[in-house]
């Protein structure tokens, strides 16, 4: 319950502080930094949707490991993909990890029915919050945008869903 408390409040920082930033009209790159088996993470905004909690996923047979199955998310069925494995990290959670970990769907404008697990919600950063930038390496996939650091050393990818959502690995959850 706690855990549902915490992400509700989460939640409600978020949604403040994206009202905040559209009222000001400032025209800065703002994401959601997300981890996932140990890796960082930039959402763009504008393509993320709601975030949920976790919840009981119905598997789906002959589908790829990284797709989870389908959950129930404000009566609709999503289907849910472990951003970990996707990413060809092989992830296991504990039933407590999982407790502690979130849904984040996409945003509805990309009519992609689908929400990505991530282990860990760090907040939303702008562009001011990194010293430098990097463009992703050549053979990284489509969907991989620059990859920001902050001054600590700590880099964070960015992630370009609307690209991810279009992607034949992506769209191809047959085994």
């Amino acid at each position: 319950m706690a855990n549902r408390e915490a992400l509700r409040e989460l939640q409600i920082r978020l949604a403040s502080r994206l009202q905040a930033a559209r009222s000001e009209a400032v025209s800065v790159s703002s994401w959601l930094a997300v981890e996932s088996a140990g890796e960082r993470y930039l959402l763009p905004l504008v393509q993320s949707g709601e975030i949920f909690p976790w919840t009981s996923v119905q598997p789906v047979p002959y589908t790829r490991d990284w797709f989870l199955g389908v959950a129930n998310l404000r009566g609709g069925l999503t289907g849910v993909v472990d951003l970990a494995r996707l990413m060809g990290h092989l992830s296991v959670r504990s039933e407590q990890a999982l407790a502690e970990s979130s849904l984040l769907a996409f945003n509805a404008a990309l009519e992609v029915n689908a929400a990505l697990l991530v282990d860990r919600l760090a907040g939303l950063r702008g562009t001011e919050a990194f010293v430098r930038s990097e463009p992703p390496a050549g053979d990284a996939p489509d969907f991989f945008g620059t990859t920001y650091v902050e001054a600590g050393g700590t880099r964070w990818q960015e992630l370009n869903l609307q690209v991810l959502s279009q992607h034949p690995a992506f769209l191809s959850i047959g085994a």
